[in-house]
């Protein structure tokens, strides 16, 4: 039986990315240390440039593996599109199984990106098919086929999904990033699935927001929420061999339980898009593991120069290394 070392499950979409210089930057008043980008309503927004390429958790981080040169297949679902064949085309010739890709009677996902002023990104996404995945008999074979199953960001039937996903994958390791449906469903929701996560990665605005769905959180002060430490210790308790919170230009922390591990962000040549960064470091750090036969601050270095490399160029695909980079 062919195994896969690599099986990744979500979304994949077409992704239009636009760039703009205007827009007002204030304080988040819901969640300490996260800011808003404001428009005026009714107002007209100058484009400086945009590009279309290609995204959607599970698509890039298959790309990704594949590149650094792991069998890799991907569980996602796209419509009988235009959209859609040139997402399965694009997974091919990056060497990607897409033999278990399900072909849904809608239009594919898309994303519109906004870059703004200082080259972060808000995504606006329509998840379309994506909403359609499903776990079939099919599917739960082919999801024992794997060493590795990579879980990114869910709709649809989520919750059902992830039944059949750790139900039936005992023999593999899961790595999870959980999208903004899962963590509004709150840390009581995702525990018994958590329990069951080798690698559990956030950044740190959701980490506070998965504690805050807590009530014994609820009272924390703020000081609490400043600890970084704090935040790791906390989500390893509801069950994680290891627990990862990104922190965007500060870098990124880990946690195993006895060790707390950090990893300063490998400086870019040039700043072009954001896009696509955090799926770039999770899933590196995770095939490091592999590469580096368990080396968590290894791994964690493989991520951040992937993240680096992904950066210095337009979308979430067209930068990540390969395997003769490392």
């Amino acid at each position: 039986m062919i195994k896969y070392d690599f099986l990744t499950i979500g979304g994949a979409t077409e992704d239009v990315t636009f760039h703009t210089n205007e827009g007002t930057f204030m304080d988040d008043p819901n969640i300490p240390g996260q800011r808003l980008l404001g428009f005026r309503y009714g107002s007209k927004i100058r484009i400086k440039e945009a590009h279309s390429s290609f995204g959607g958790g599970a698509a890039n981080t298959a790309v990704n593996f594949a590149g650094l040169g792991f069998r890799t297949a991907c569980l996602m679902a796209v419509g009988k599109d235009g959209r859609g064949q040139k997402i399965i085309e694009n997974l091919r010739k990056n060497k990607v199984v897409t033999t278990h890709i399900q072909k849904k009677d809608r239009e594919s996902g898309f994303s519109f990106l906004l870059v703004g002023p200082d080259n972060e990104h808000i995504v606006f996404s329509n998840r379309a098919a994506n909403q359609e995945l499903k776990m079939g008999e099919k599917e739960k074979k082919v999801l024992k086929k794997a060493n590795w199953i990579y879980i990114t960001s869910l709709s649809g039937a989520w919750k059902q999904v992830l039944k059949d996903i750790f139900s039936t994958a005992s023999g593999a390791q899961i790595a999870w990033n959980p999208g903004h449906i899962q963590l509004k469903a709150g840390v009581k929701s995702l525990s018994p699935f958590l329990k069951k996560t080798e690698i559990l990665f956030v950044n740190r605005e959701e980490a506070v927001e998965l504690l805050l769905s807590e009530k014994k959180y609820q009272n924390k002060d703020k000081k609490f929420f400043s600890s970084i430490k704090n935040l790791l210790k906390a989500l390893k308790e509801y069950g994680p061999s290891l627990v990862v919170i990104t922190r965007g230009k500060k870098g990124a922390n880990a946690y195993d339980g006895e060790n707390f591990y950090y990893q300063a962000n490998v400086p870019e040549q040039k700043k072009v898009d954001t896009t696509g960064v955090g799926d770039s470091f999770n899933s590196s750090l995770t095939a490091g593991l592999k590469i580096y036969k368990g080396d968590i601050q290894k791994a964690m270095h493989l991520g951040a120069r992937n993240a680096a490399s992904v950066i210095e160029q337009e979308g979430a695909q067209n930068g990540l290394m390969v395997k003769k980079d490392i």
